[in-house]
C-alpha cells in the first residue's frame, strides 16, 4: 500500500510507537522465525512441502512458542531465530487439527519476553490491530475487516475466524495484537476480501486466540487435545459453481479406499444434501468420532454412485515422534 493510500485512510501501515499504548520493541522481541524440515515420506510433504518457514510467538518464559500448525506438522527438525539473529533448536510440542494451532518448545534458553494472551472475543470489525512478523520491522497496522465462518478444503472449519487487512507479507504464524499489545490471534492464510464498495483487497485469515485457551494445557502435556478426534476422510473438497467437488485424494487414505475420485461431486452425506463446504464438514463430523463409517452419494459424470468410507484419526497417520 502506498503512502498516499495510507494518508487517505488517516493512518500509516507502519506503526508509530508514539501512538501505541504498549512497548512495540518488547512485543516484537517475542516474535521468532521458525524453519522446519519435514521428511519426504511424510503425509503432509506433498501438499505443504518439506522445507517450511514462518513466524512464532513466545507465550511462556520456558521458551514455549505458539505458531500455525501447518508450519510444524511432521517436522523432524525445527530451528528458532530471534530478533538478535540467535539460532536455537526446537521440537514440536503439540498440534491441534481442529484449530490449526501448533506449539514449539525451544531446546535452549531463549531469554525472550513472553507475550500475554488477550481476548479475541473483544475484537470487532473496524477495530485497529497490529500484525507482527519476525522483527519490529515486520509490524504493520491493520483493521479487523470481519468475523465470520471459514471453511478450508483440507477438512478444516472455524465457526468464528478473524479477518484483517491489509495483508501481512509474512503471514504464516504472525501475531495479531490488540490495542493493549496482547496476543489475540495467529496468522494463517492470505485471502482475498471484497469491500463494501465491491473492490477486492488482500488480507489475512487469523485463528482467534480464545480457541487456544481451553486446549493449551492438553497440548503442553499430551501434544494434542484430549477431545475425541474428528473423522478424517483424506480428500480435499472445494465449492465450484454451486457444487462440492473433490479436488484431491490422499493415496491409501479412507476416501481413496472407498473409491472416491478427483472430479466427483458430493451430492449427499449420511442422508443430508450439504449446501456449503462448512455444512458438508458439519454433517461428516456429526456422524461420530474417528473410525465412524460415513455414507456418501457421489456424482461422477452422468452417474450417481453410493460409497462408504471408514474414517480415521488423521493424527495417527502423521510421522511418529514429531509431537513429544
Amino acid at each position: 500500500m502506498s503512502d498516499r493510500s495510507d494518508s487517505e485512510q488517516g493512518w500509516q501501515v507502519r506503526p508509530n510507537q508514539d501512538e501505541l499504548d504498549f512497548d512495540l520493541a518488547r512485543a516484537s522481541a517475542s516474535m521468532v522465525t521458525l524453519r522446519c524440515h519435514v521428511p519426504e515420506d511424510a503425509l503432509t510433504a506433498q501438499s505443504l512441502g518439506t522445507e517450511r518457514a514462518g513466524n512464532g510467538v513466545v507465550i511462556e518464559d520456558s521458551g514455549l512458542i505458539l505458531t500455525i500448525g501447518y508450519l510444524v506438522t511432521e517436522a523432524e527438525t525445527v530451528w528458532i531465530t530471534d530478533h538478535r539473529g540467535h539460532v536455537t533448536p526446537g521440537t514440536v510440542a503439540g498440534y491441534d487439527q481442529r484449530t490449526g494451532f501448533g506449539l514449539v518448545q525451544a531446546l535452549g534458553r531463549l531469554d525472550l519476553p513472553a507475550l500475554a494472551l488477550g481476548e479475541s472475543s473483544q475484537l470487532e470489525p473496524a477495530d485497529r490491530v497490529l500484525m507482527l512478523g519476525g522483527g519490529e520491522d515486520q509490524a504493520i497496522n491493520a483493521l479487523i475487516t470481519a468475523r465470520r465462518e471459514f471453511a478450508g478444503y483440507w477438512e478444516y472449519l472455524l465457526d468464528d475466524a478473524l479477518f484483517t487487512a491489509p495483508a501481512h507479507p509474512n503471514w504464516g504464524g504472525a501475531g495479531l495484537l490488540d490495542s493493549a499489545g496482547h496476543l489475540c490471534g495467529i496468522g494463517s492464510l492470505l485471502v482475498q476480501q471484497v469491500t463494501q464498495g465491491g473492490d477486492t483487497i488482500a488480507g489475512n485469515m487469523v485463528v482467534p486466540i480464545d480457541l487456544l485457551k481451553p486446549i493449551l494445557d492438553d497440548l503442553k502435556h499430551y501434544g494434542r487435545s484430549r477431545q475425541p478426534p474428528r473423522p478424517w476422510m483424506g480428500m480435499m473438497v472445494q465449492e465450484t459453481d454451486s457444487h462440492l467437488v473433490v479436488v484431491a485424494v490422499y493415496d491409501g487414505c479412507p476416501a481413496d479406499s472407498a473409491g472416491v475420485m478427483v472430479g466427483d461431486r458430493i451430492l449427499a452425506v449420511a442422508g443430508h444434501e450439504p449446501d456449503s463446504l462448512a455444512d458438508f464438514f458439519r454433517h461428516v463430523w456429526a456422524c461420530g468420532p474417528a473410525g465412524t463409517r460415513i455414507p456418501f452419494m457421489l456424482g461422477r459424470d452422468d452417474q450417481v454412485l453410493d460409497a462408504e468410507l471408514v474414517s480415521v484419526d488423521r493424527g495417527a497417520l502423521l510421522k511418529t515422534g514429531t509431537v513429544h
